[in-house]
């Protein structure tokens, strides 16, 4: 048996999760400014070389705009974040998500699924099905809830694989915390079996190459899951 090496997070990596935790959670605002670099480090106790280092970074993620001889602001994220943006969402409160955030997540999932089996049908003709139908499988034959989750996780990034488009395997990567924790809230709530139905039929559909029952599925899950029986909402 081997344990790894456990690292603590440098000032710069803590001082930037601050400042993302206090943007998502709204405590500050889109357009607010941020104190001078002197009161925060001296609020914190940290030195100024780790703030204007974080504050660099953040603006490079799109939370923050430095405005030259003005000052700090609080940048509109949706309009100058970029993938590391999104992963700093998803991984903000451990992954526990309000229901707006799961309502964005879901139906951004259901258009790169969309987008996946249509590529995979259209374009990727020689995809060996039986890999993915092996991973919808083994939602149904998990002994727990998050191995279930897991095995969820692994079914839809394969789908996004077997599209052939190189981007959309890690984009969805990008969701990887977040969607763990919404198919363990599932299960949780509905049972792993009715994650596996959900699984298993949409893998029917795309074996029987036909899109359009694949695309009318994914959206009746969908809007099952936000609207619906089967709501997951904290």
């Amino acid at each position: 048996m081997e344990f790894k090496k456990i690292v603590s997070p440098t000032l710069k990596e803590i001082f930037i999760e601050h400042i993302q935790t206090m943007i998502l959670s709204g405590e500050i605002r889109v357009g607010d400014p941020l104190p001078p670099e002197r009161t925060i480090s001296q609020q914190m106790g940290i030195s100024r070389s780790v703030v204007n280092s974080g504050i660099i970074e953040l603006e490079r993620m799109g939370f923050l705009e430095v405005r030259p001889r003005i000052g700090t602001f609080v940048a509109d994220y949706r309009r100058k974040g970029t993938l590391e943006t999104l992963k700093a969402i998803m991984h903000y409160n451990r992954g526990r998500l309000r229901e707006g955030e799961i309502r964005s997540i879901l139906q951004v999932r259901d258009s790169l699924d969309r987008l996946a089996i249509s590529c995979l049908i259209q374009d990727n003709p020689d995809y060996d099905l039986s890999i993915l139908k092996e991973k919808a499988e083994a939602i149904g034959s998990a002994p727990t809830g998050s191995a279930a989750a897991l095995a969820a996780f692994e079914f839809q990034h394969e789908l996004a694989i077997a599209s052939g488009n190189s981007l959309l395997p890690l984009i969805f990567r990008s969701f990887y915390s977040s969607i763990l924790s919404l198919w363990e809230r599932f299960c949780d709530l509905h049972g792993i079996q009715k994650l596996y139905a959900v699984s298993i039929t949409l893998y029917e559909y795309i074996e029987r190459k036909d899109i359009e029952g694949a695309n009318a599925w994914l959206l009746l899950c969908t809007q099952d899951v936000i609207h619906g029986n089967s709501r997951i909402y904290y």
